[in-house]
This record gives C-alpha cells, structure tokens and sequence, in this order.
C-alpha cells in the first residue's frame, strides 16, 4: 500500500531517494498553499524547512512510497527541527509532510 509525501528540498533528488529508501520516485508536481519555506541549521549546515505562512506557497513534488519506505524517510528526516504531519491541498488531497515542529 502507498501513501503520500510532499517533498519540498533534498528528498526531490533522485540520488537523495536511492540513498534513503533504495529507489528514485517519480514525483508529481504540487503547490502547497498557506506555508513558506525558511532556513534552519542542523550539525552547522543550511537547509529548508517549511512553516504555516498566510499567503505563501511552496513548490514541490508528491512521492508515492511504501509504509516500510516512509519508516526510512523518518529516520532520515529525524531531527529537533522536523516533524512529520498531515496537509490538505487546495483540491482536498491529504498528504504527509515534514515541517517546522
């Protein structure tokens, strides 16, 4: 059974894919409103997170991955700043997402 997962930085690269769950996934592109995308620093390097933001988008692709696949994206995205929830679209769609906690 697949599940859904907006991706919205490294998880876009295919290289990123094979490495965290041993495979590329081809993403559908998707616009999640109401969330922008803003800087954070985990071990001293630069990368995006995204937090609610009132009139802001962020670009991104939805994956379709397996349960077991989406326990290996936790572990790579298990951090202090990360947190994996849910998000509706605009079209009603439900997905996963990791954003600011």
């Amino acid at each position: 059974m697949s599940v859904s997962l907006f991706v919205y930085g490294t998880l876009r690269d295919p290289r990123i894919q094979r490495k965290v769950f041993g495979r590329s996934a081809k993403g559908t592109s998707a616009v999640l409103r109401g969330f922008t995308r803003a800087p954070v620093r985990i071990d001293g390097t630069r990368y995006y997170c995204i937090k609610p933001s009132r009139g802001r988008h962020v670009r991104g692709l939805i994956l379709l991955v397996t349960k077991k696949e989406l326990s290996r994206i936790d572990r790579y995205e298990e951090t202090t700043v990360y947190a994996r929830r849910r998000v509706i679209f605009a079209d009603g769609t439900s997905t996963w997402v990791y954003s600011k906690k």
